[in-house]
């Protein structure tokens, strides 16, 4: 009987073979062209392995690009934007949960048509906002679009709303205010919801190009996304060079990965199951 099962759950687990080997194809490229020469990664047939491993294009991307300063203003944008994500989502996702007040529905599907809506659609009113209070070309400038989230705000509302009415009732009785409720009380219970919130709120600033890409054309104010895309040239490009490039931009989140793989996964399941 359990060899039945194994082989009925063959062609199951040879499906998610090619699909893994595909997501990790471009990765495993990637890699391989990093280390060879750009002759090599514009050869046809492709080679696969380079003739010789060398560090060159490892060098010529620290020299093109000062990572030091690209690590730094992507560090504060992803960090900014989680405090203001956490904080304002955790507030209005509360709000809206457990708070009734006028004009709620609708303000709630503001909300939601925000999420609705492509992000493309805000960058000119974005942008002309900045640019009016000469806050282009800063750190402000790259936080700005994540100064709200809307689907923080809906993602800790639907956890407020899966904890019972009961709980606050009872703090209010202990003499609780409203904001004690909220701060003591309610908001230590969505502790996992914003470790995912946070993940990915982190996530999404770190792989966002178009925004910090047109808010910031100093190169020493840019983040590693946008500044990897100047190694992208308009006529030829290095490919080893900007894989090299991509590496090195990738190094920090990997880690961060590695470290919190754990609590990433919860947040997916979490927010599959929300």
């Amino acid at each position: 009987m359990n060899k039945r099962i194994k082989l009925g759950n063959l062609p199951i687990y040879l499906a998610l073979g090619i699909g893994a080997i595909t997501m990790l194809f471009p990765f495993v490229w990637m890699i391989l062209t990093a280390f060879k020469t750009n002759a090599e990664a514009m050869q046809i047939p492709p080679v696969i392995f380079p003739s010789e491993w060398n560090l060159d294009a490892f060098k010529q991307a620290m020299e093109s690009l000062p990572f030091g300063k690209l690590y730094i203003n992507t560090g504060l944008m992803i960090f900014f934007r989680i405090v203001c994500a956490v904080v304002f989502s955790s507030m209005a996702g509360y709000a809206f949960a457990k708070i009734e007040f006028p004009f709620k529905k609708v303000l709630f599907s503001l909300v939601l048509i925000q999420m609705m809506l492509p992000s493309q659609i805000f960058l000119i009113p974005q942008y002309q906002m900045l640019a009016k209070v000469g806050l282009t070309e800063s750190i402000f400038g790259l936080v700005f679009p994540g100064l709200v989230s809307a689907f923080g705000t809906f993602f800790l509302r639907q956890i407020y709303m899966g904890i019972p009415n009961e709980i606050a009732e009872a703090a209010q009785l202990d003499g609780c205010t409203r904001w004690q409720t909220f701060t003591k009380v309610m908001l230590p219970l969505t502790l996992p919801g914003i470790v995912a919130l946070a993940i990915f709120t982190a996530v999404f600033a770190y792989g966002d190009l178009m925004w910090p890409l047109i808010v910031n054309t100093d190169l020493n104010k840019m983040t590693l996304a946008s500044g990897l895309s100047t190694l992208n040239g308009q006529f030829v490009t290095n490919f080893p060079v900007l894989m090299a490039g991509s590496l090195l931009a990738m190094a920090p989140m990997l880690i961060l990965y590695i470290i919190f793989q754990r609590h990433f996964i919860e947040g997916v399941a979490m927010t599959g199951g929300k």
